[in-house]
């Protein structure tokens, strides 16, 4: 057998899979069971507008057919959708059984007027104050339509499953790569996500990293915390040999969230104390550029500035107790001023490579 035969041969024997066509009313039904999770979290990732939304309706009531859902089955037995979260998530919404992460309904939505159905606009599903309601035949129609779902079952291994979640929302997709992250972290631990995004949402790592509004949309704060918990204490000799950045961090910080032996707590302990002492000492100055000329810190965030103070500090962390002792600025303008940036950070330089030389030079700025 060749050795692309065995791999393939190796790989099917991972992933289990099935294929069911079910009607939209079932699917409604097994939503409002708990049998199936779209995960809210999605929704904020994957948005549609109200144009968006109006054309699956439209295509639902047309008879058009729709791509697959992709499901994965948990440990419990429910179903994870996998992809397909806004089809559904509108479906449902459109329905008015949506419910938010808090378990609160969302607002129906109410539909605009499309290109093949123009009297589609103002449409809801069922209201018996107005007079743009479906009527009762439309709305049994709605709910016998068909949809097909590809399952994947629990024997699967859970590499193939957030592997296969990965690939299907990477054709296309306008996430960012720690939105994709996020929901890849959401489907195989949605108790490790919590924690780390309480990390990320923490008051001093927001206020010294502080982000621009578009960067906090689109989870770059989030990436920021995964690349501090994922390099905290890394061997230097493995900095240097870690490939695509994007790549590796996902897979980490997906190990560390099927991992039962990481010490969430202590990780999160070192986390919020490594910020509060550097919001302390250098406040929303810390990971700018110090400019000698005009003796002051100017810029925007830099991400060597944060590999440099916020990685450096963080690997002693445990030998640090105040903020007087991190002197964070000082520590910042030594590094700005050091020959060691002058000729050694080129721009250009791949994040790989641009690691490997500035989280050691930060940690030996920290050690005590």
């Amino acid at each position: 057998m060749s050795s692309l035969e065995e791999e393939i041969s190796q790989r099917r024997r991972e992933i289990f899979a099935d294929s069911y066509s079910m009607s939209i009313g079932e699917i409604t039904n097994l939503y409002r069971d708990g049998e199936i999770d779209v995960h809210p979290e999605f929704q904020r990732i994957y948005r549609w507008d109200d144009l968006q939304k109006s054309r699956l309706i439209e295509s639902i009531l047309l008879g058009i057919p729709l791509p697959s859902i992709f499901v994965a089955q948990a440990e419990s037995g429910a179903w994870d959708v996998v992809d397909g979260v806004q089809r559904l998530s509108t479906i449902l919404q459109f329905q008015g059984v949506l419910k938010d992460d808090h378990g609160n309904l969302i607002p129906p939505v109410k539909l605009q007027g499309t290109k093949l159905l123009p009297s589609l606009a103002e449409k809801v599903w069922d209201d018996s104050n107005s007079s743009n309601s479906l009527t009762p035949a439309q709305r049994l129609d709605f709910k016998r339509a068909k949809l097909d779902l590809k399952i994947i079952k629990r024997e699967s291994s859970s590499e193939s499953k957030y592997d296969l979640f990965q690939r299907l929302n990477s054709y296309g997709a306008p996430a960012t790569a720690q939105e994709l992250r996020s929901c890849i972290l959401i489907s195989i631990n949605a108790e490790f996500y919590g924690w780390l995004k309480d990390l990320a949402l923490s008051e001093p790592f927001l206020e010294t990293t502080s982000l621009n509004e578009r960067l906090i949309s689109e989870q770059y704060n989030y990436e920021l915390a995964v690349r501090f918990l994922v390099f905290r204490q890394m061997k230097e000799s493995t900095i240097s040999a870690i490939g695509n950045l994007g790549e590796y961090l996902t897979e980490a910080i997906s190990t560390m969230a099927q991992s039962a032996t990481y010490d969430r707590e202590a990780e999160g302990r070192r986390f919020r104390k490594t910020f509060e002492l550097l919001a302390k000492s250098g406040g929303d100055d810390v990971f700018r550029r110090w400019n000698p000329a005009r003796k002051r810190f100017q810029g925007a965030f830099l991400n060597t500035a944060f590999e440099v103070i916020a990685l450096g500090l963080g690997c002693h962390i445990d030998s640090y107790t105040d903020a007087t002792e991190v002197d964070a600025l000082e520590k910042a303008k030594k590094f700005w001023s050091s020959s060691d940036y002058s000729s050694g950070f080129a721009t250009g330089l791949r994040a790989d490579t641009r690691m490997a030389r500035s989280i050691p030079i930060g940690r030996n700025l920290f050690k005590k």
